[in-house]
Parts: structure tokens; sequence; C-alpha cells
């Protein structure tokens, strides 16, 4: 008996008990590089879409929600290979690595599924200019069962980046003038009500005479003169040309947009103090 028990201790350290697990590994190793490139190319076509076409000119500086993205890409990206590495074996069947393979893949598009669908709540769709101000209008801000109450070309949410969108506000002597001002109070701002959008070249106008001239913001001590040069020049128009009012996010009100004089579109967006 104790022979017996001696013999397999002694088998478990055999060369050939090494080599078969180390060949494994190898083996292992090379499929779960594989599996990593793989991964790695659709975490980054993912994630190329979100920050150039959702967060354009790093908006996501403005809104919450990216941190929980990067970490569920970044989940998606170690535990996929991490599970082949550990569940490949070259002595497993081919149905019982295909039906491996197949909840492998399962878990890591159910993370980047999620991470996608919560990152798209906070997307912008809309940079809404409200009174003296640009406000950033995320889709979790709309409430999608009054979209209706919207001009029809404003009736939907952007998938393919923020536009840019006219806000109508109440004046005080309008009858639900104290009632907008409470829903602004709560958070509920006048950009996120689809009743109160307007086309933006509606507010041409308004615009022009709001911006603010950039002299302004260049006599201020705090402003980055560098950053702000860098923005002008990459407009392509003079500063003479060029006005700017504050953006807004709820995370974030230190941004600018920066705005032709000429055509009151806007031409960029600066991490500078507007106010």
């Amino acid at each position: 008996m104790l022979d017996n028990q001696g013999a397999l201790r002694r088998s478990f350290f055999l060369p050939e008990t090494a080599m078969s697990l180390s060949a494994r590994l190898k083996a292992a190793s090379r499929v779960a590089f594989v599996h990593f490139c793989i991964s790695l190319l659709g975490v980054l076509g993912v994630a190329t879409y979100v920050f150039l076409v959702w967060f354009p000119a790093e908006l996501y500086r403005l809104t919450g929600g990216i941190g929980l993205f990067v970490v569920l890409m970044l989940v998606d990206l170690v535990c996929g290979p991490g599970l082949t590495l550990v569940l490949f074996d070259t002595k497993k069947s081919n149905l019982k690595w295909r039906i491996d393979i197949a909840l492998i893949v399962t878990v890591q598009l159910t993370a980047l599924g999620y991470g996608v669908v919560q990152i798209a709540k906070t997307r912008p769709v809309y940079l809404a200019f409200e009174g003296d101000r640009f406000r950033v209008v995320q889709a979790m801000d709309v409430d999608i069962a009054r979209i209706a109450e919207a001009p029809i070309p404003l009736q939907t949410l952007s998938w393919t980046g923020p536009h840019f969108v006219g806000v109508r506000l109440s004046a005080p002597t309008e009858p639900d003038y104290l009632s907008s001002v409470q829903e602004s109070i709560r958070g509920f701002h006048p950009a996120f009500r689809p009743s109160r959008w307007v086309e933006y070249e509606m507010q041409t106008i308004q615009l022009r005479s709001t911006s603010k001239p950039l002299s302004e913001l260049q006599k201020k001590a705090s402003t980055p003169k560098d950053a702000l040069l860098r923005g002008v020049r990459a407009t392509g128009l003079s500063e003479e040309r060029l006005g700017y009012l504050p953006l807004v996010g709820d995370l974030n009100t230190d941004w600018i947009v920066l705005l032709d004089l000429q055509t009151a579109q806007p031409v960029g967006w600066l991490p500078i103090d507007g106010w």
C-alpha cells in the first residue's frame, strides 16, 4: 500500500508529465495570443468609434461614464485570452473546445455589449445654445417619451456625434415661466426638453449678439494662452473673426465653444474657462 502511494507521488513528477504540461502551456499560449490579437482589434475598433465619433475632441471630459467603459474594455481584453490560456488543451475533442470557445466569446461579448450600452447612454447628442452658453445634452438627459414634442428634424438622437441645436427660453411674461425655472432648479434644463428645441440656424442673430470677443478671454490671467492660440489656429480663421461662449456639462463647466462671428457656426471647442 505504501509502495503504491510512493509510486503515485513519484509519477506526478515524471519528466513525461512535466513535458506534457509544458507542451500544453506552449500550445495554449499560442492560441491565447491569437485570441488576444483578435480581441485587441475588436476593442480598438469599438474604442475608436466611441472616442472619435461619439466623443470628438475629448468631449468625454464633459460627461460621465467613460471610466466604466474603459474598465470593461480592459476586462474584455484580459478575460477572453486568459480563459483561453486556462481551458485550451490539445487533448480535448473539437466539440468540447468549440463549447469552451463559445462560452468564452459569450462572456466577452456580454462585457463588450454592456460597456457599449452604458457609454451610449452618456454620449452627447446635442450641443445646445441656451441663452448665454452652450450645454452638452447627453442621451440620458432626454426623456425619449417626449421626443415628439421637438421639431420633426430634431426628433432623433444622433448616433454619429453631437449636433448643434438652439433652445427657446421662456420669457418672464409667459405663463410657463415659473414652472420652467423650477424644472431648471431640479436639473431639468431647457436644453434637455425637446419642446424647447429649435433648429440652430433660427438663432443666428442671437448667437452673434451674445458671443464674446476673444480679446476678453485673452485678458484673463487664468486663460492658457498657448492652448487658446493652438485652438484658434486649428480653425483656420483670424482672431478678429472668432468669438466664444461657455460650454457646460453636468461634471465640468470650464470649456468654451469657438464661433465664426460671420456665420455664427461653431468651429471648435477648447478646455478653457469661459466664465
